[in-house]
């Protein structure tokens, strides 16, 4: 019996999905495969799992054993986040989902005249998108329910672990969370790359891989 046993874990997993029309939308490289091992780990240590996952995400393997919710885009995710942690026993939400950074603000055709909203934009030439920032889902959480534990993960496209590790820390202390994990954008690419475990107290603690993370991170969960 694991440690976590009687504690319910939101775990967020993939990228969101922006549309610009009906068919069309942009997206990440996010595959979903870290949130995949967080919630076979958490399930391992005895938690119930509330697994929010993209649209083209994986599916945990035990994904019978947990209960899932699709999320869209970054606003979808903030709003099934927020009902969540509101409305239902959560304890411990793991932000692993790799949000949007920027949404559809106005959309224009050649011309300069905005499109309204339909079905698909036309084919024969390119629309003119301007987009505008996106929320930031982790910063909001503790102001919906402070007394989750929070997990936010940072993700950056450098080799500086240093630089990484600032970035780590600057966003844990907006956000309010106990735990940052943090990686490189190499880390899309491959399951072995290095990730750091930032606490909010103590050192950064080194793991190699994203299912040896998962199951530190929960090892870390299980002591806070």
């Amino acid at each position: 019996m694991g440690t976590l046993q009687g504690k319910t874990v939101l775990i967020t997993s993939g990228g969101t999905l922006e549309k610009w029309d009906r068919v069309r939308g942009h997206t990440n490289l996010s595959k979903g495969s870290m949130g995949c091992y967080l919630a076979e780990a958490a399930l391992a240590a005895g938690a119930d799992v509330l697994y929010m996952h993209g649209y083209f995400a994986q599916l945990p393997a035990s994904q019978d054993k947990m209960r899932t919710v699709q999320f869209e885009g970054i606003e979808d995710l903030g709003n099934k986040v927020r009902h969540a942690v509101q409305e239902e026993k959560v304890d411990i939400v793991i932000m692993a989902a790799a949000g949007s950074d920027w949404v559809i603000d106005k959309v224009y055709d050649q011309s300069g005249n905005m499109m309204e909203e339909a079905g698909k934009m036309p084919s024969d030439e390119p629309p003119i998108i301007h987009f505008k920032k996106a929320p930031k889902v982790l910063g909001q959480i503790k102001g919906w329910q402070p007394n989750v534990t929070l997990v936010g993960f940072k993700l950056e496209a450098t080799s500086d672990v240093d630089f990484l590790l600032t970035r780590a820390r600057l966003r844990m202390d907006t956000a309010k969370a106990q735990f940052m994990v943090a990686n490189s954008s190499q880390s899309l690419y491959g399951g072995d790359e290095p990730h750091w475990i930032v606490p909010a107290e103590g050192q950064p603690i080194k793991v190699m891989g994203k299912e040896q993370t998962a199951k530190a991170l929960m090892e870390c969960l299980q002591k806070n």
